[in-house]
């Protein structure tokens, strides 16, 4: 623009000839200050130019940084948001293992409370138990004393009655073959006397032979003060009457055992309270009474001769 007014001062000066050299000169110095204000606008022009490029360039890379920060920015945000997911995630997560690690923790407390109790229940029920074997053992150790102390006695007692079956043999061997047994059994001395060498038929009337034999029985009793002395009287089957004076074989089995007793008394060493008369009757045979040499096994005195057991009857209950 200013160039243009430069070159139309310049064409009207040529055309205008008659112009004053005083005009002539002020236009050149307005046309030399105008140039110099040219030069001057035109160098300020290209300054701000070049600075316009370099702001330019200066915007062009703020703008890519500005759109490489904003893409970063962006995934940024993504990865931010993807991480507070995982977050979330891992908090609920983490929540939920607190609450069931809470729960866990209070069923295992439980737990081990009642394993606790049942574990001082079983020590109280194993020290019992202890206690209880402890009486066991001593409670046992008592009574293999006590069945030491009894079989010792039993024994004692057994070598007593076989001491007594002995001298009762003895005594009585004039006897033997005449219907005289003597037995040790069950500990006791049983002494059978059939009553061929006792009594007459229907009689309860001990004979001479007979009386010697109790007499003589007596003598050994008399050095065994701690025998119980059971005299029983047996019969057979067949039925017995005497005119009103035996009622039945009953009768007569007890009338007999009582003779017995009688002549046993009347030895003053044997004490009276250690005998006792029994009749049996029929009711206890030893044969067959279908033949004549059953009945007369089964017509007997049977005197059983027992020790006393108060020693044994004390150890027994000692409890």
């Amino acid at each position: 623009m200013i160039k243009r007014l430069l070159i139309l001062t310049v064409l009207s000066f040529t055309t205008i000839s008659c112009v004053s050299s005083k005009l002539y000169k002020e236009l050149e110095g307005k046309y030399t200050t105008l140039k110099n204000d040219y030069d001057t606008l035109n160098a300020d022009s290209e300054g701000v130019l070049n600075d316009k490029n370099t702001l330019q360039n200066q915007f062009d890379q703020l703008q890519s940084d500005y759109d490489a920060t904003l893409l970063e920015r962006n995934q940024l945000q993504q990865d931010v948001t993807a991480l507070q997911k995982k977050y979330d995630t891992l908090n609920d997560a983490y929540t939920a293992l607190e609450q069931n690690s809470s729960i866990a923790i209070a069923d295992n407390v439980q737990k081990n409370r009642e394993l606790l109790a049942q574990l001082e229940a079983k020590e109280l029920a194993l020290e019992a138990e202890n206690d209880r074997l402890l009486k066991l053992e001593a409670d046992m150790q008592e009574r293999s004393q006590r069945i030491a102390e009894l079989e010792a006695l039993i024994a004692s007692k057994d070598q007593a009655m076989l001491d007594l079956k002995n001298a009762i043999s003895k005594a009585l061997t004039a006897f033997e073959g005449k219907g005289l047994t003597v037995e040790q059994r069950d500990g006791k001395v049983y002494v059978s006397m059939e009553n061929k060498l006792l009594f007459k038929s229907g009689s309860w009337a001990v004979g001479t032979e007979g009386r010697v034999a109790i007499e003589q029985l007596g003598t050994v009793l008399e050095d065994n003060p701690d025998i119980v002395v059971l005299i029983e009287g047996h019969t057979d089957n067949d039925p017995f009457s005497s005119r009103g004076q035996i009622a039945n074989n009953w009768d007569l089995s007890t009338k007999r055992a009582t003779a017995i007793v009688q002549i046993l008394s009347e030895n003053t060493a044997i004490n009276p309270k250690s005998l006792t008369a029994a009749g049996r009757g029929e009711f206890a045979p030893i044969a067959s009474n279908e033949t004549t040499e059953g009945k007369s096994k089964n017509r007997r005195i049977e005197i059983v001769l027992t020790p006393k057991l108060d020693e044994i009857s004390k150890l027994l209950n000692n409890d």
